[in-house]
């Protein structure tokens, strides 16, 4: 979670619940940018629904053993059909943190899915990328801070173009409700 963006999602939490807790038969979805907190959050969301989880790309590195930063950076196209194929071939009602192209490489998979967004501000995106030499580069020919700045914005649009919750929402969503 990003500590920068705590008080939007507590704000979120005490607005009424426009959402409804997922049905078991839904898949949830966690997705977001990368360094959202997608990964880290799963256990907690998967405890809360009573579900096992699954993180898509540790599942995918093991499956195949290929590492996601060589395979991204040599087979770019490879590894989006393999995510894809990997996310659809899951069964219906799993809890799964998808990476952080997915949402943009692949909406129309997720029709259906209840996903999750896990929201991060630009701040906390770059400084956590900046420190986090294991993530493959995504436009090496261009400055990290030009990459992490256009790939950031360009994601934010196409994350809107997949029905979300947010993370307030969600938990909202998931808490008790009192009588009415």
């Amino acid at each position: 979670m990003d500590p920068r963006l705590i008080a939007s999602v507590r704000a979120e939490f005490t607005l009424p619940a426009a959402a409804e807790p997922p049905h078991a038969a839904r898949t949830v979805v966690i997705g977001g940018h990368r360094a959202a907190g997608k990964s880290r959050l799963l256990p907690l969301v998967s405890a809360l629904l009573g579900r096992p989880g699954l993180d898509l790309d540790i599942e995918l590195e093991q499956r195949t053993g290929r590492s996601l930063r060589e395979w991204v950076a040599t087979d770019t196209e490879g590894f989006r059909a393999a995510e894809r194929a990997l996310f659809l071939s899951l069964p219906p009602g799993s809890c799964v943190a998808v990476g952080g192209g997915f949402l943009s490489h692949h909406p129309d998979a997720l029709e259906g899915s209840y996903t999750l967004l896990v929201p991060i501000s630009f701040e906390t995106y770059r400084e956590r990328l900046l420190q986090d030499t294991r993530r493959p580069r995504l436009r090496p020919g261009v400055s990290l801070e030009e990459e992490l700045s256009a790939i950031y914005e360009q994601r934010t649009l196409l994350h809107r173009r997949v029905p979300t919750v947010g993370l307030g929402e969600f938990l909202r969503a998931m808490s008790p409700r009192s009588p009415e």
